[in-house]
């Protein structure tokens, strides 16, 4: 399945460059892993397209409301979330 969202320039562009290998989104969409998230890139303060998408593919999908089962409403207001992007360390044997 494909789902189409708008995204501002600097965000677009850091996917674009790989420096953002993820997506914070309003959860009001089904998808699931394997889908592919078409990024519409919108001119800077606005919502209007400058017509550049990047095709991604959806690999892990991670609903915050399943954060309930490890921090309390009371933690989460004090300290907030955070969205970390990560990668695997690898150790190469020469």
């Amino acid at each position: 399945m494909k789902i189409k969202r708008g995204v501002q320039h600097k965000y677009f562009e850091a996917v674009y460059e790989g420096r953002k290998p993820f997506e914070v989104r309003l959860a009001d969409f089904k998808c699931r892993d394997g889908d592919t998230l078409v990024l519409q890139e919108q001119k800077e303060g606005t919502r209007k397209p400058t017509g550049r998408k990047l095709e991604c593919e959806i690999l892990y999908k991670f609903n915050t409301k399943e954060l309930a089962k490890f921090y309390t409403q009371k933690e989460i207001d004090k300290y907030g979330l955070v969205v970390l992007a990560i990668r695997r360390k690898y150790k190469y044997k020469r």
